[in-house]
């Protein structure tokens, strides 16, 4: 494997590739990012992983800082999956201009974890931008655990990068039910309990709030009982609707964004 931070040297050994595959991560290396990597070998001849926590798409300094890191850690486990290259880009050649204001991306940034944390998706969609001018890859992996990022993604690549393909791939979870994240790491084992309780109510009340047969606030009330701080939202959306052009079936998932203390977690089903 080899490890690039310089964007040149990186252009250099990638650009004649025709069938480049990337995964962007922030790091903390979990089985659902080794899931990523390992559908990324399986489809494409060459393997990019980049490491990089993007600064500018979080609202709070505090956030920034605690996001967890494990460098040492995370080089292993990539090592062992034989990944082709590993880029730790450099943040003044990333960001030789500040971020993209101008950036246009989809009025759905506004909604679920957009309404409180303003200018995130443009941060995430700024970044993603920029590494597609370095690596220009063939396709791009995201997990369907960040539903909203994917589909937006998804939308702007359509948009101005039509042949590279995003490939949506599906959530990875824990035995007890919670979405693989990194941010898994800073849970206690009580605050992982307690995400899975309201992980299996909401699974089991799906079609009741699809339905109308139960309310947003019968549920609200349920999981901060359960031992839930703070609820962001709690929404059921037909992710086919979201953005044109639209599919005929319906695909209905409940998205969720809520604390535990300090850690917000978020997931779709």
């Amino acid at each position: 494997m080899k490890i690039i931070s310089d964007k040149n040297k990186l252009i250099k050994i990638i650009q004649n590739e025709t069938n480049l595959g990337f995964v962007p991560t922030m790091g903390a290396i979990h089985k659902g990012h080794i899931s990523l990597i390992k559908r990324c070998m399986n489809e494409c001849k060459k393997t990019v992983v980049s490491i990089y926590i993007n600064k500018p798409q979080f609202n709070r300094k505090s956030d920034f800082k605690k996001y967890p890191r494990n460098l040492k850690g995370d080089i292993s486990k990539l090592k062992k999956l034989k990944v082709d290259v590993l880029y730790l880009p450099i943040t003044r050649q990333i960001y030789l201009n500040r971020t993209n204001r101008k950036l246009k991306i989809n009025s759905f940034e506004k909604k679920l974890c957009g309404k409180n944390r303003p200018r995130h998706f443009k941060a995430v969609v700024d970044i993603i931008n920029r590494f597609i001018k370095i690596i220009n890859p063939k396709k791009i992996y995201f997990g369907k655990k960040d539903m909203q990022q994917l589909i937006l993604i998804e939308d702007f690549v359509k948009k101005n990068y039509p042949k590279i393909k995003i490939i949506g791939c599906k959530t990875v979870r824990e035995k007890n039910g919670i979405a693989l994240s990194s941010r898994n790491f800073l849970l206690s084992l009580k605050e992982k309990k307690t995400a899975s309780k309201i992980y299996n109510i909401l699974k089991n009340k799906k079609n009741m709030l699809i339905k109308n047969k139960i309310s947003f606030s019968e549920i609200k009330k349920i999981i901060i009982k359960i031992g839930a701080n703070k609820i962001d939202y709690i929404k059921v959306l037909d992710i086919n609707k979201i953005i044109k052009p639209y599919k005929k079936n319906n695909n209905y998932k409940i998205f969720i964004a809520y604390y535990l203390k300090s850690i917000r977690l978020i997931d779709n089903f």
